[in-house]
């Protein structure tokens, strides 16, 4: 049997069974880049380029000719430091070309070239628009790359420049300082504070209006989710208030991208301390949050469960507001969904819910999860499945003797059992761990050797005995204390003796009967 220190240890894997706050929410981390994974290439990559294709949507300059971009970067850098204007755009025009390239656009041989700071003297050039979009635009692919090169246009005082670009009556070049800034947000917590102290959230706010165009809208709110990202810090609590109303009402949009990353924006917010998702909870978003959970719309769908499954990872509190907006209606529908990451994050969050309070995991149990939960653990993806074995060790762990009961009357045992197959040795300590409580439970009931026969039955002893030599000594020992107390000598004859009394009946009738009170 694992030790007094092992149990403790393991006790720490669980929500709220007495541990520090840097331990609640760790099960969370373990799954955050997997699902970050998921999105879409363009949504995953913190940073944008526009490319050359991108030019007739956003470019003023349509009819222009394409000879420009076969001038070379020495060109350029001659062209760039004249006193001619139209020189100038001629050239910013070709280096913007060049690095809106799809493949490896030369962004370092840019930077080593020394115009950076020449491109973002330009931004202030407010009598030749032109110019300081094409500025603006080049600036934002170099931008977009690694963050040194990014630290190049924030080095040349490229935030301030851009930001007084928000104020431009151009929506074209206003729309481009939004994209450049958004990327030097995605580059890191810094970067995102450093923006923050510059006062960058009041003016982009302040051109979400019902006049805004919807692609233009769509880039803010890319970058006002880029400006809630990142961790170690997060971001300033003044400044999630500063930004939540207005994504408030982003949530309610019609437009799907603008939705998805304003679904993503929630995610990182409470992908945090509980104060964060308080603040978030404080905002109303909760219920809008839990009815985008039935939509069909994968990227909508991937970033609102994940802010919703992050929510219940939260406080009691906070996990019953989850409830009660109406999170077990829709867990069903998502513990089956064909892709099996929303599966996956649909039994996490069920699992931070059984590990709450004895209420909620009756509000788990009264809402019809538990057969949902052993079909998940039938034939779900096996990672969902891991999840799903989390959910039995918590309600073994927290719950009441009926609510346990109420599990292997669902028919939980077969699918478990099924799953001391797996490779994985921290699943199977968390089986063998579930296993030992269900044990207990039958011990408190006088019912050991009922419970003993249907494991049996379950053709569950002999996976047990195969752990017996499990590399992991932890897993043997546990396995073996299994074995050697409800499964030896005499006790095993008599239940081999019983088992073959009851051959003719059906398996769903013994689970039926047994643990009756």
């Amino acid at each position: 049997m694992p030790t007094t220190n092992e149990q403790d240890g393991r006790m720490k894997k669980f929500k709220n069974k007495g541990k520090n706050v840097e331990e609640i929410r760790r099960r969370k981390n373990e799954v955050t880049v997997e699902l970050r994974k998921a999105r879409k290439e363009e949504q995953l990559l913190k940073r944008r380029n526009i490319c050359f294709l991108a030019e007739a949507s956003l470019s003023p300059e349509k009819d222009e000719k394409n000879v420009v971009t076969q001038i070379s970067l020495i060109d350029i850098v001659e062209l760039i430091q004249s006193d001619d204007l139209f020189l100038q755009l001629k050239a910013a025009q070709a280096v913007r070309k060049m690095l809106s390239k799809q493949k490896n656009p030369p962004i370092n041989q840019v930077i080593d070239s020394g115009i950076v700071p020449k491109l973002v003297e330009f931004l202030y050039y407010h009598d030749t628009p032109n110019l300081q979009f094409e500025s603006a635009w080049a600036l934002t692919n170099i931008a977009s790359g690694t963050s040194e090169q990014t630290k190049a246009v924030v080095d040349a005082n490229g935030i301030q420049g851009l930001l007084v670009l928000l104020s431009s009556p151009h929506i074209h070049i206003c729309e481009q300082s939004v994209w450049a800034l958004g990327n030097i947000a995605g580059d890191g917590s810094v970067y995102r504070d450093t923006l923050i102290r510059f006062g960058v959230i009041p003016p982009i706010l302040s051109l979400v209006m019902p006049s805004t165009p919807v692609g233009f809208l769509r880039n803010i709110t890319w970058t006002l989710s880029n400006l809630c990202r990142n961790k170690n810090p997060h971001p300033p609590l003044d400044a999630v208030r500063q930004v939540l109303p207005t994504l408030t009402c982003l949530l309610h949009h019609k437009d799907k991208d603008i939705i998805s990353d304003t679904c993503w924006a929630m995610s990182y917010l409470t992908d945090a301390s509980n104060n964060y998702i308080q603040v978030v909870l404080e905002a109303g978003v909760l219920p809008r949050l839990v009815e985008l959970l039935f939509t069909n719309e994968l990227p909508v769908l991937t970033p609102a469960v994940r802010a919703v499954g992050n929510v219940v990872t939260g406080t009691d509190e906070q996990t019953q507001m989850a409830i009660d907006a109406g999170l077990l209606s829709v867990l069903p529908r998502l513990l089956h969904y064909p892709k099996s990451l929303i599966q996956k994050e649909a039994a996490w969050a069920l699992s931070n819910i059984a590990a709450g309070p004895r209420s909620q995991i009756q509000q788990l149990v009264t809402c019809g999860l538990l057969p949902h939960l052993v079909e998940l653990l039938d034939k779900g993806d096996y990672k969902a499945q891991k999840e799903g074995v989390w959910v039995v060790a918590n309600i073994t762990m927290g719950g009441t003797v009926q609510q346990v009961v109420s599990m292997i009357r669902a028919g939980v045992l077969k699918p478990l059992l099924n799953l001391l197959s797996i490779k994985d040795s921290n699943t199977l300590l968390v089986i063998l761990d579930s296993l030992t409580s269900f044990f207990r439970t039958a011990e408190k009931l006088g019912e050991t050797e009922k419970l003993a026969l249907l494991i049996e039955e379950l053709e569950g002893v002999e996976k047990i005995e195969a752990l017996q030599t499990h590399e992991n000594n932890l897993i043997y020992r546990t396995a073996l204390a299994l074995i050697e107390k409800y499964f030896s000598g005499e006790e095993v004859d008599d239940i081999n003796q019983e088992n073959k009394e009851m051959k003719t009946l059906p398996f769903k009738a013994e689970q039926q009967d047994f643990f009756d009170f």
